[in-house]
């Protein structure tokens, strides 16, 4: 319910105009769950955030059963890496897209679908999804680039989602267009988030997160950045050459600060020096014994 505390400090319209509040109760937010204690803690945490009548459902997302079409405006997901799932159940028009038994595959198919023409989608993905190799992988990753527009990619530390994973993820934020719009990919490497990155997750004071908000809401600023810095552009046409990789990796670059050792001369009458010292010093112990 982020999204919705947000929109409470930023909208002062939201609950002062009957409208937009009947919105706000009714028809903003929406939800699936195949666990029915998950079902339960969502509903209790939007009620008490607020919303009077949440649309939360019994519902595999992925099956059949799921007829959501182009109806949503929003899509701001933490999707399951990894998650089983029954295949011969998934619906058909979302392996037609990738065809794929990978549920962090299958959902960035289902939130093309899911949402209007002109939706957009904020997505957390594990890395693998940015640089796999299979067929799967890169077709979910053309169709987005090719035919909708991919905005940026936010490349997050492995440690965001300790203790529970250790897995490295990037946010993938794009617009559905069914027309293609991709340019230029904006790419950010996250460095922390405010907490260190072990178990604890203590709070810290480096935190690069109002820096990403400030950069992605200014990227006429960040068209002349340097790939040694923490954000930059890269073109669509070296991203298609690179069969689609959108990994930072691929396309960061990194500056190597120049070393100058002593001559070898000077090391080795240093050692010669060191290894006299440790004679002598032998030499009092055992004149001592």
């Amino acid at each position: 319910m982020e999204a919705g505390e947000y929109l409470k400090r930023n909208n002062e319209d939201l609950f002062a105009i009957k409208e937009l509040k009947d919105h706000y109760n009714n028809n903003m937010f929406f939800g699936n769950d195949m666990d029915r204690t998950m079902l339960r803690i969502g509903a209790m945490n939007m009620m008490l955030h607020g919303v009077e009548r949440p649309n939360i459902e019994y519902r595999d997302s992925l099956s059949e059963t799921n007829k959501d079409r182009e109806k949503y405006t929003l899509v701001l997901a933490n999707p399951p890496f990894k998650g089983s799932l029954d295949y011969d159940s998934v619906s058909a028009d979302l392996l037609k897209v990738t065809k794929t038994k990978k549920t962090e595959l299958l959902f960035l198919a289902l939130f093309l679908r899911t949402l209007k023409k002109g939706g957009r989608c904020a997505s957390i993905v594990p890395d693998g999804v940015l640089f796999g190799s299979s067929n799967a992988h890169k077709s979910i990753r053309k169709e987005i680039v090719e035919n909708h527009h991919l905005h940026g990619i936010i490349s997050m530390p492995s440690g965001v989602f300790k203790p529970y994973a250790g897995v490295s993820t990037a946010i993938m934020i794009f617009t559905k267009t069914g027309a293609g719009g991709t340019d230029n990919v904006w790419f950010y490497d996250m460095q922390t988030d405010g907490l260190s990155l072990d178990d604890k997750r203590q709070p810290v004071d480096a935190n690069d997160i109002p820096d990403i908000i400030s950069r992605y809401h200014n990227l006429e600023n960040e068209k002349d950045r340097k790939r040694t810095e923490k954000s930059f552009f890269v073109p669509k046409e070296e991203i298609v050459k690179n069969d689609y990789d959108l990994s930072i990796n691929r396309y960061k670059e990194i500056e190597y600060d120049e070393v100058e050792y002593e001559a070898p001369k000077v090391i080795i009458q240093r050692i010669k020096e060191l290894e006299q010292q440790i004679l002598d010093g032998l030499n009092d112990i055992e004149r001592m014994v």
